[in-house]
């Protein structure tokens, strides 16, 4: 499942700052104040009658209903309800600038408990790509729960057989193959397999597409020539012979993915889209400790474990310390990305 895409940036550096600067003040002031007033209503006042997080949680998506986001949201509000971790558990959709709309929502409910926002790698890149007044920071990070790999693709009739055939014709005219992915996080990664290849991310060719399904139809229709993109999305295309994958990103093969990773064929790229959920600033001790160990139940229970299943997504547990260093040394792997890629 891909994230929603946040809007195209400007071909121009300058205007572009100014544009991510605009949209990261807009997302940090009014449309956040509306927001919650209007989405976050009930979670609001059932948090000012008390903080029992196994009494009431609302769990917010930063994304429109049927993204990657939202089906974290509702496989969680499954798997608590099921089991009696939650007594009353709602999802509130709230998309808008890559989730950093939702984000700055959240961060303004200090000390309000029965909140919990889900993002992962996307919202942290769109903090970055938007210069959002809001950031991780200004939350309180529980526990990365999945990650989902990206997969290079071609059309099966390419003339690429391998991942070295496309890279070889990629680095004889970088601009002249063209990729394609459903999202931002999608050029991240082919902005990191330019750099594992030698390449200059700003001298690539990316056009993006708005989610996996217009990603592979440009794959199809010869507007572009390969693509990254989620497993899940592309899976049921690979298995029917329309696409051909050439490499799973991953840092190390994945058991029933039978894919062999950029890793294992020279390229040093291994970017995932995990998923993670947070709660508000503000919150004791104890509070955070009582929503990891919510996180935890939660995804130990056997609804979720069948949602890990039908996603394709691959259990990754970080909590507490190794968290924090987790996404202090993301944030600087996807800002050199975009640095390298002029953005």
């Amino acid at each position: 499942m891909t994230e929603p895409t946040p809007p195209p940036v400007s071909d121009h550096p300058s205007t572009d700052r100014s544009r991510r600067r605009w949209v990261g003040r807009i997302a940090g002031g009014v449309v956040a104040a509306t927001a919650i007033a209007v989405a976050s209503y009930g979670s609001i006042t059932s948090a000012s009658a008390g903080d029992d997080i196994h009494a009431s949680m609302t769990i917010i998506a930063p994304a429109a209903a049927g993204g990657g986001w939202d089906g974290v949201a509702r496989e969680l509000q499954q798997a608590q309800k099921a089991n009696g971790l939650v007594n009353n558990v709602q999802v509130v959709n709230m998309p808008g600038a890559g989730g950093t709309i939702a984000l700055g929502n959240v961060s303004v409910l200090n000390g309000q408990a029965s909140n919990l926002l889900v993002g992962g790698t996307g919202l942290l890149a769109a903090t970055v790509q938007f210069d959002s007044a809001a950031t991780l920071d200004d939350v309180t990070p529980l526990a990365v729960m999945v990650e989902e790999y990206d997969v290079i693709v071609v059309p099966a009739d390419s003339p690429y057989e391998t991942l070295d055939d496309l890279v070889e014709a990629w680095r004889q005219n970088p601009k002249a193959l063209p990729w394609t992915g459903g999202g931002s996080f999608d050029q991240l990664v082919v902005a990191e397999l330019a750099l594992a290849a030698g390449i200059a991310p700003v001298d690539m060719t990316y056009i993006s597409s708005d989610g996996g399904g217009e990603a592979i139809q440009a794959l199809l229709n010869g507007t572009a020539q390969a693509a990254a993109g989620g497993y899940p999305d592309n899976i049921d295309q690979i298995e029917s012979g329309r696409l051909r994958a050439l490499a799973l990103v991953a840092a190390e093969p994945i058991e029933g993915i039978d894919i062999p990773t950029a890793v294992s064929q020279g390229y040093q790229v291994g970017l995932t889209n995990w998923r993670m959920l947070a709660a508000p600033s503000g919150l004791s001790g104890e509070q955070v400790d009582g929503l990891t160990e919510l996180v935890l139940d939660s995804v130990a229970t056997p609804e979720w474990a069948d949602a890990r299943a039908r996603y394709h997504w691959t259990e990754r547990i970080i909590t507490g310390d190794d968290l924090t260093g987790f996404l202090a040394d993301e944030r600087v792997r996807i800002e050199r990305l975009y640095e390298e890629m002029g953005l």
